[in-house]
């Protein structure tokens, strides 16, 4: 299979270390609206990535639902990336008391914090909520010569170096660690995956995986659910444990003999030293979020698994999932 070339700097993951580490561009950040430009009774979720990206999608889902329902109809949603979702994470932290702001993050944030050695970890934030869990999906375009999850890693076994997989997260991201995991599984040195780093699913992966610039990606099923429908992409495996609803007839990998399950999720922190009564709001909020029926709707159009957690239940979750995954990039040699 002949190499892709293009414009975007190739990513290559080496043994033991990576070949170039993102650095934290807290200070190259372009700036963002001051807390005073809020209303007084305004909340706000800041995204730290692009927009058309799976944070950008739940946060302004989140948002929509919120006003739908008449719970928080003047809730703010801005986007904020750089440096796998860490830029965000660190603006978070330095807004030390600032109880109307909150973080979209999961576990590309954890992913990113530990391969780019981050400053600022999530133990630093106020945990809110965890939202959802979301499969991966490996995807192809509709003319790939990939029919099945067992032709691609047929084809990616015999020449690795020659097959490029794109993902809509940084290094760390779960779009990156899904490609290293898979490629472990099926007996390919992660060493030799080729991976494009696009800053969102929905957004600049999308026309790299149509145009042709990666020969597939793996990304959260609910970026892609259009293009599917739409005949654009095929999916070739789903990552979760059980077949997913929306996407019918897609095999798991473990239904394809791969040896590998692996979920993403997203969740909501706060800066840290918010007040009681700020974090009690955003917990009322988020509840009545997650018992309406407008949410629960949401998470069937998109593919999404209900995975609601809030308070001390999440943080257990938080501080479980960055030793898991602080384990992982050791383990992949990513860190």
């Amino acid at each position: 299979m002949r190499r892709r070339t293009g414009t975007r700097t190739r990513t290559r993951v080496l043994s033991g270390a990576l070949a170039a580490v993102l650095s934290l561009l807290v200070g190259a950040c372009g700036a963002w609206p001051d807390a005073g430009d809020a209303r007084d009774d305004g909340l706000r979720i800041l995204v730290p990535n692009t927009p058309g990206g799976g944070y950008d999608t739940t946060a302004r889902t989140v948002a929509r639902v919120l006003e739908e329902t008449g719970t928080a109809s003047d809730m703010e949603v801005f986007n904020l990336p750089g440096a796998g979702g860490t830029v965000g994470l660190q603006r978070t932290v330095d807004e030390r008391g600032n109880g109307r702001l909150a973080l979209q993050m999961g576990l590309g944030v954890l992913g990113a914090s530990h391969v780019t050695h981050a400053k600022v970890t999530v133990a630093r934030t106020t945990p809110i909520a965890r939202l959802i869990e979301e499969p991966e999906a490996v995807v192809v375009r509709r003319d790939s010569p990939y029919r099945t999850i067992g032709d691609l890693v047929a084809e990616w076994r015999r020449h690795p170096g020659d097959v490029t997989v794109g993902g809509g997260s940084s290094l760390g991201g779960p779009d990156h660690l899904l490609p290293m995991a898979l490629a472990r599984a099926v007996g390919i040195q992660p060493k030799t995956v080729r991976y494009d780093a696009y800053d969102g699913g929905g957004g600049d992966l999308l026309p790299a995986l149509l145009d042709g610039r990666v020969d597939f990606a793996t990304s959260g099923i609910g970026e892609f659910l259009d293009q599917i429908a739409a005949g654009q992409l095929r999916v070739l495996a789903v990552t979760s444990d059980r077949p997913v609803a929306a996407l019918r007839g897609v095999p798991t990998l473990k239904a394809a003999g791969i040896d590998l399950v692996f979920d993403n999720w997203r969740g909501i922190v706060a800066p840290p030293g918010i007040s009681p009564a700020d974090r009690e709001r955003w917990f009322a909020v988020l509840t009545a979020l997650h018992d309406s029926r407008q949410w629960k709707a949401e998470l069937t159009r998109h593919g999404w698994t209900d995975a609601f957690t809030t308070g001390g239940a999440f943080a257990t979750y938080l501080a479980r999932q960055d030793k898991n995954v602080a384990e992982l990039v050791g383990h992949l040699g990513l860190d």
